[in-house]
């Protein structure tokens, strides 16, 4: 054992058994400089695996634990790592927390070992950690097999019944998380205690769940009651009116209330449409004055209800934004309310202090609807919506139009102009006026390597979902089978070497971090749930975080398409150091999104295969990539990545693919309406997430003092155009043409 030299910690590890060698001499010799060397190496490796394996043992050391003894980080660092397996995203944050503090960690050695046998009585529920095992069942064999984020056990807990099956392991060393029944039972008699239903004509309309009020799953201060009801389920208008009756308006609380209100002000177009919502909202703020109790506290309440809408409407019209201009009945519903709340104000001096919020937020929003500068833009094919000489990039809106060119099937084009959110029906509309003729056109996404997608009359915004050298077909039904890409669709035939290899590493990753910063920060949170749900749900655009998932895969294929076209051996060498050195500045600048696109550039087929260039790469670069590599490990859901992603502060910019994936496992995993009621939960659970795009932009990106102050136009142009091939069958051809499969 190895007490802390304070004796305040004791060695936990007792799990884990080491052995040590001393090997000090007296007469022995002083090391060499080579010896040296050789050490440091070993060091830096040792270190990489432990940083590795760190966060597993972690893990397994606070599960081994007795319950009992579990610390509340001990607690929130498991309940991470519940919310990301596939078996329990249907479970309320509650139960989550509460299995936080009985799962036990169970794990088995060898293949072939019998967890329990068909017939048996059902004692414990299972969750896969690593590892898979065989359903089995008697006469039938296996009947299927289940990996990691996988369950089973548990129907016998909730019938108690016999197992209905046998559990096999298929594989040595698996790990489990375990539920045993007891616990199991509590739990759903606690959630079931706490669970309160408000019911109108026998059925029900509203659904509460009490938490304590200083949990974190309350999402409130210490300073509020000792129990908090948050809503789980109900219709959307019970929800609405609970969130108003609720709303704090002591200022000492605004933080906390904005929190709650914030899941439903970013979640309701889900579930209650701005053509529903405005219409409850100006129902809600006259407020019949209730019958009972004194004058004053009658007038009282009814002021306090006004200001409660106000607030709510405060902080709705703050997250759309500019988002408000593009929907005619937002923007009537606000100009309205505005009236109605200076009326008011001009009798009740209590208003008096919510009136200039208000009408900054309309002004600004009514002013820049009729700014010309707002008027929609007119966007090119390549959507570079701003030029060279702009200095900030704006954001890519519904109402703005594109020149966009759509094909035939002999590759002449027409040139179409239309917003940018048209719907197919309309592309189809657009192009049949240019062509003379629309019957019985269909409308294809063709893809550089032939791959042909028809798309849906209602679907909206496909100019941006493009692959990056996709193009649109117009086409015929019976032309269809016909269509081929067009050659520019291929993409280069020459490598750019010879202009970026004379830029600095560091300016490159500068300049393609300022480029993504733009990209980022002209993503509107609402794009993310549009994504989510189907933006034909919402007839809405998500263009912009189209354009930022694309810029990925842009810089992704730009790796692997430099060093592809690379025919001199030394030359791809040096290409696979400069990437690596732009990945580490990448990095350095909190930039994730174009550090994992370098990273899974280097680690595509087409380019690890290249054996003989890997070969002559230096070990200190060899070891920077198994690094960058290490933290691109999707085991446990990406655990790598977000441990490190959540050390950094803001400004950062993100791994998108990830935290859309993300948004898409709780989607998918959840029902958003359980018994005709709106899964409010759910709601919380993906608004949650989609705050976390908020967060990383919370700071804003201070530029680089050395790099703001020099002239990088060439390098700044560079990283904005580039030029890639995105046929993967295209770049394996041409990575075995620089080096054949060795006999």
């Amino acid at each position: 054992m190895f007490p802390a030299v304070d004796q305040e910690h004791h060695f936990q590890d007792k799990y884990l058994f080491y052995r040590f060698l001393d090997d000090e001499h007296e007469d022995a010799p002083l090391p060499t400089e080579e010896e040296k060397k050789e050490c440091d190496e070993e060091l830096q490796d040792t270190m990489l695996l432990l940083s590795q394996m760190g966060p597993d043992a972690h893990m397994r050391m606070i599960l081994r634990k007795p319950p009992g003894q579990r610390t509340m980080d001990d607690l929130e660092i498991i309940y991470e790592e519940l919310l990301h397996i596939k078996a329990l995203s249907h479970l309320s944050t509650t139960v989550k927390r509460e299995l936080a503090g009985v799962l036990i960690f169970e794990s088995h050695a060898k293949g072939g070992t019998v967890l329990f046998n068909q017939g048996e009585e059902g004692t414990s529920w299972y969750i896969i950690l690593k590892g898979s095992v065989n359903v089995v069942i008697y006469g039938k064999g296996v009947v299927c097999t289940l990996h990691e984020g996988d369950d089973f056990g548990k129907l016998a807990l909730v019938n108690d019944a016999p197992r209905a099956a046998s559990i096999v392991l298929r594989e040595d060393n698996c790990h489990f998380l375990r539920v045993d029944k007891e616990d199991f039972n509590r739990i759903l008699r606690d959630v079931e205690a706490n669970t309160v239903r408000l019911k109108e004509h026998d059925q029900d309309v509203l659904v509460l769940e009490k938490v304590p009020a200083g949990s974190r799953a309350s999402n409130q201060g210490n300073s509020q009651p000792q129990q908090k009801y948050t809503v789980m389920s109900g219709t959307p208008e019970k929800i609405l009116e609970h969130f108003l009756e609720t709303i704090r308006l002591e200022p000492a609380l605004n933080e906390a209330t904005d929190s709650v209100l914030n899941d439903f002000v970013m979640m309701h177009c889900v579930f209650m449409p701005n053509t529903q919502l405005c219409p409850a909202l100006v129902a809600q703020y006259p407020f019949v004055v209730p019958s009972q109790g004194t004058e004053q506290e009658r007038m009282d309440y009814a002021l306090n209800n006004k200001r409660r809408v106000i607030r709510l409407v405060l902080q709705w019209a703050a997250m759309y934004g500019d988002l408000l201009q593009e929907d005619d009945v937002a923007m009537a519903f606000l100009e309205e309310f505005y009236v109605s709340v200076s009326d008011d104000a001009r009798m009740i001096a209590a208003l008096k202090e919510q009136l200039p919020e208000l009408e900054k937020i309309v002004k600004q929003i009514s002013e820049d609807a009729k700014a010309p500068q707002k008027k929609h833009k007119v966007l090119l094919q390549q959507f570079n919506t701003s030029d060279e000489r702009a200095q900030k990039r704006q954001p890519v809106r519904g109402s703005d139009e594109v020149l966009f060119k759509v094909y035939c099937m002999d590759h002449t084009y027409t040139t179409i102009r239309v917003p940018v959110a048209a719907s197919v029906k309309e592309v189809i509309s657009a192009v049949a006026d240019k062509l003379g003729s629309g019957e019985g056109l269909i409308i294809v996404k063709m893809s550089s390597g032939g791959e042909k997608v028809v798309l849906k009359p209602n679907d909206v915004s496909v100019f941006t979902t493009l692959t990056i050298n996709g193009r649109l077909f117009a086409c015929p039904r019976e032309q269809f089978d016909s269509l081929t890409p067009l050659p520019e669709q291929e993409g280069p035939t020459v490598g750019t070497v010879g202009t970026f290899e004379l830029m600095s590493s560091k300016d490159l990753a500068y300049q393609m971090t300022i480029y993504d910063w733009e990209l980022f920060n002209c993503v509107h949170e609402l794009e993310l749930i549009y994504h989510t749900f189907g933006r034909h749900n919402f007839k809405k655009t998500t263009a912009n975080l189209d354009l930022f998932l694309r810029r990925f895969n842009e810089i992704q294929f730009w790796v692997v398409t430099e060093i592809c076209l690379c025919s001199q051996l030394s030359k791809r060498v040096q290409l696979l150091k400069k990437f690596i050195k732009i990945a580490a500045h990448c990095k350095e600048y909190r930039n994730l999104n174009s550090f994992f696109a370098i990273v899974m550039g280097l680690s595509n087929v087409a380019v690890s295969r290249l054996a003989l260039t890997w070969e002559k790469l230096p070990s200190k670069f060899k070891k920077f990539y198994a690094e960058f590599e290490s933290l691109m490990d999707p085991s446990r859901n990406h655990r790598a990545y977000r441990l490190t992603a959540a050390k950094l502060e803001p400004p950062l910019i993100p791994f998108m693919p990830l935290l859309i994936k993300d948004m898409t496992f709780t989607h998918e995993g959840n029902k958003t309406f359980i018994d005709n009621l709106v899964n409010f939960e759910k709601m919380r659970m993906i608004a949650n997430t989609a705050r976390t795009v908020r967060y990383y932009r919370s700071q804003p990106f201070n530029p680089d003092a050395a790099q703001a102050n020099k002239n990088h136009q060439d390098v700044r142009s560079y990283v904005r155009q580039l030029n890639v091939i995105d046929n993967q069958r295209t770049l394996s051809q041409m990575s075995h043409r620089l080096e054949p499969r060795r006999p």
